[in-house]
């Protein structure tokens, strides 16, 4: 059975004057060109593959390329917009608001805007921000201010900081991956998950290396380093599919993930129309009851994002 009200949580906008700025600055996002982008294909997309609606977020580099003043500018500029698409298309999506790390006064104060101005559905952070990861004391109090409002927070990964890609294999084939589990582990073997108990945290492609390589990083996971203790750790995070719905890595990651925790994603459009149904046909096709299908496909954003309870065709 397939849901014809699907929630997207991995879906990126590219406002183009966003674009422009990177394309000026020869900056792609992990490999990949930066795509064009509109609401009308967006849309197009999404009814292709039976979303209903997309949470959209900005995708690496972000808006920190070393300038802090730069950066908050360009943070604002990037929350207006998608918050104007929104109001456009409020049932067809919503939006992860960009924030500017490691810059922590300016994503504080973006933040407050972002949630008391914008009505953001929650944020995106780069699981390192100029080297430093998420989990790392310095972002404690972005963490501290995240719990208090019960935030949704989408972790999307970067290029390994100091390390160049291998020739001929760019970051989002498989460093993308790396970044994602070190960033799940830090925040997981650091206290952060225990102290922040209402944040709500989703890792994109499946986790990266988590669901597969768990039992093997599960010490580490654990503030007390015990074993039990980190898979449970690991048991707190939301993984989306997108790029990994596939009869190779849904087996791991129903086997970790909590049935409640596995949102559906396509990654678009840095994965291409093309991609995106290829992975998509794929979740199809693989054997899933149909109320975990539902969950997976609505339900489990549902109740991450509540105003959406209604957004059905």
């Amino acid at each position: 059975m397939t849901t014809a009200a699907r929630i997207d949580t991995h879906h990126h906008i590219v406002p183009p004057p966003y674009a422009a700025w990177l394309r000026g600055k020869g900056i792609e996002a992990g490999g990949l060109p930066i795509p064009e982008w509109s609401a009308d294909a967006a849309i197009a997309l999404m009814d292709k593959l039976r979303v209903r609606t997309s949470i959209v977020s900005i995708s690496t580099p972000g808006v920190h390329l070393g300038d802090d003043a730069e950066a908050r500018d360009k943070a604002r500029e990037m929350n207006e917009f998608a918050a104007e698409v929104v109001r456009r298309h409020p049932d067809r999506f919503g939006f992860f608001a960009t924030l500017c790390l490691p810059d922590l006064k300016g994503s504080l104060d973006e933040l407050a805007y972002a949630f008391d101005k914008l009505d953001a559905d929650g944020v995106v952070l780069l699981a390192n921000s100029r080297g430093i990861y998420l989990g790392d004391k310095a972002f404690d109090p972005l963490f501290d201010e995240l719990n208090r409002r019960g935030a949704v927070v989408f972790v999307h990964p970067s290029p390994l900081h100091g390390v160049e890609p291998l020739k001929g294999l760019p970051p989002f084939v498989a460093d993308f991956l790396l970044d994602t589990t070190r960033a799940a582990i830090r925040l997981a073997g650091s206290g952060t998950l225990e102290r922040c108990p209402n944040v709500r945290i989703i890792l994109s492609h499946s986790g990266g290396f988590v669901p597969f390589a768990a039992y093997r990083i599960a010490a580490a996971a654990s503030p007390r380093r015990d074993f039990a203790d980190g898979i449970e750790q690991l048991r707190k995070f939301y993984f989306d599919i997108a790029l990994s719905g596939t009869p190779a890595a849904l087996p791991s990651l129903l086997a970790l993930a909590r049935p409640d925790h596995i949102l559906f994603a396509t990654d678009w459009p840095y994965a291409t129309d093309a991609v995106a149904g290829m992975f998509t046909s794929m979740y199809e096709s693989y054997a899933l009851g149909d109320g975990l299908r539902a969950s997976i496909d609505r339900g489990n954003a549902e109740a991450l994002f509540p105003r959406l309870q209604g957004a059905r065709p």
